[in-house]
């Protein structure tokens, strides 16, 4: 499957590395923080289980935009819970910063996979692959 998405051109590409360098380096440099090593290992345990189940979908249906159907139902919760952390939990600044980033990044994705599972719906059902 990633294969396949990092085939893409342009500015597609460049958002799967930056999504991908997200994924990683958030809960890292979040759990240097003691306020946020909770938010460390939900974002952690919630993108595992995104990767494991957008690896499984792939398999059984192939790249079409039912695939953002994983992000909407993990990211939907991570982005909210998120979300209501930096903007009132007690952390210093370049942690809530970190965390704003993360919420940036999951909100401009989630926008993409809700359209993408409603084209899908609506019966776009083709392969995304060019």
């Amino acid at each position: 499957m990633y294969d396949v998405m990092f085939s893409n051109t342009g500015w597609i590409r460049v958002w799967f590395y930056w999504l991908g360098y997200a994924i990683v380096a958030t809960p890292v440099i979040l759990a240097f923080s003691k306020a946020t090593r909770r938010d460390a290992l939900i974002v952690l345990l919630t993108n595992i289980s995104v990767i494991v189940s957008m690896g499984w979908l792939y398999r059984q249906i192939g790249y079409v935009r039912l695939l953002g159907i994983v992000h909407v139902i993990l990211w939907t919760p991570l982005f909210v819970y998120l979300f209501g952390r930096a903007k009132n939990g007690e952390m210093i600044l370049p942690f809530r910063l970190v965390i704003w980033l993360f919420v940036a990044t999951l909100a401009v994705s989630l926008a993409f996979d809700y359209v993408d599972v409603v084209r899908y719906l609506l019966g776009e059902r083709g392969s995304m692959i060019e």
